[in-house]
């Protein structure tokens, strides 16, 4: 599992520096302790997914030299309880494959590797941008993919053998070729739309992608443009005979264009942006690694059991009247606003026993509250 800490200080070094004067800018690289990414992902976990989980398509496919294989080649079908299953990635299929310098794309892994959906939550709640994972198997001195640019920001890094990059940098009219050599221990960040192509070395070489999909003013704006639009007046034809009277259309389009502009202005951006972060903080996948066996243990909920933050999960706290809002990154919860500070206790520790609330709950209250944290995914019950 991913160590506590930053996301953004193991790729990159510096958090904060990243935001202020990295973040969709240039190209950069950052040494970190090898063990610390390897464990995220490695080669033996790779032949795991591969030979003994039936992943199905489109969560593997095959690239070499520059095309993308047909999923005929590597898949196959079955049946269960009478069905049939079709896209079932077979194994044997896909050894034979890599054998034969086709490289292997594991896509979306931070829907089913631990560690990873682990990585990407924290990487997602530091930036405030929707973010992904995926992962490359290469073959010795092989290429899957020719030279391409990404419609989203990348986090690269090494975690298996070595591959040489051939990174395309610009700065402004100019533009320059830059190699670089990955192995365990570096990470690279490629901004939005950076040419690059990558080549296996001397041995299998795996690399894991973090791709980071921006929300940019441009989508915020256009989704509150669609919410003004929306008044039936634009709903009303052009006027007839504009082609013979262009004056009378201009006429009409900046009364249009007037009530437009009244209409944005009159937006309250504080709502806005509370109702966009509420719903980052509210609808990602849900991740509750562990929660099968906390089920079975909350019987056993007592003053003195240990409770610890799920990794996965944030805990914003926001009043609302009457209830407290509590955002836990894949849902909501609303709790009566007389549990704020025991909520804020909760937020503010990683860590703490049940008996630990009792400064704010008598003994049936501390039980009823955390058992449905537990429930909800926010805690963990440490065994």
């Amino acid at each position: 599992m991913v160590s506590t800490g930053s996301a953004l200080d193991l790729l990159s070094g510096d958090a904060q520096t990243f935001r202020e004067k990295v973040w969709a800018s240039h190209v950069h690289l950052h040494h970190t302790d090898p063990e610390q990414l390897v464990g995220l992902l490695s080669l033996d976990d790779v032949d795991h997914l591969l030979t003994a989980v039936a992943l199905r398509a489109p969560a593997l496919r095959l690239a070499k030299d520059g095309a993308v294989l047909p999923e005929s080649r590597f898949t196959r079908s079955a049946t269960m309880a009478g069905r049939a299953l079709t896209g079932l990635v077979d194994g044997r299929k896909v050894l034979a494959e890599l054998d034969a310098g086709a490289t292997v794309v594991l896509q979306g892994l931070h829907r089913y590797w631990p560690p990873l959906t682990e990585l990407v939550r924290r990487l997602e709640l530091e930036l405030g941008h929707p973010c992904q994972a995926n992962a490359y198997l290469t073959p010795p001195a092989a290429q899957g993919f020719a030279r391409h640019s990404d419609t989203h920001d990348v986090f690269v890094f090494q975690t298996h053998g070595r591959k040489q990059w051939e990174v395309v940098e610009r700065e402004g009219a100019e533009q320059s070729v830059r190699e670089v050599v990955l192995e365990p221990g570096l990470s690279m960040y490629l901004p939005t739309g950076t040419p690059h192509s990558a080549r296996g070395q001397d041995v299998m070489s795996l690399h894991v992608t973090l791709g980071i999909n921006r929300l940019t003013w441009r989508d915020v704006l256009t989704q509150l443009s669609k919410q003004v639009l929306e008044s039936g007046e634009y709903d009303a034809p052009l006027p007839a005979g504009y082609l013979d009277d262009p004056d009378a259309l201009e006429t009409a389009l900046r009364e249009r264009l007037s009530g437009f502009a009244d209409g944005m202005a009159t937006l309250d951006s504080a709502d806005v942006v509370g109702k966009r972060s509420a719903a980052f903080l509210s609808e990602r996948t849900p991740a509750m690694r562990g929660g099968l066996n906390d089920l079975v243990a909350l019987g056993s909920l007592g003053d003195g059991t240990e409770l610890v933050r799920r990794p996965t999960a944030t805990c914003v706290l926001r009043p609302d009247g009457d209830r407290l809002r509590v955002l836990l990154g894949d849902r909501e919860l609303r709790m009566p606003v007389r549990l704020t500070d025991v909520m804020t206790y909760v937020r503010d520790h990683d860590r703490f026993r049940v008996g630990d609330l009792a400064p704010w709950l008598d003994d049936a209250s501390r039980l009823v509250v955390t058992r449905r944290l537990v429930r909800e995914g926010l805690l963990r019950i440490d065994s």
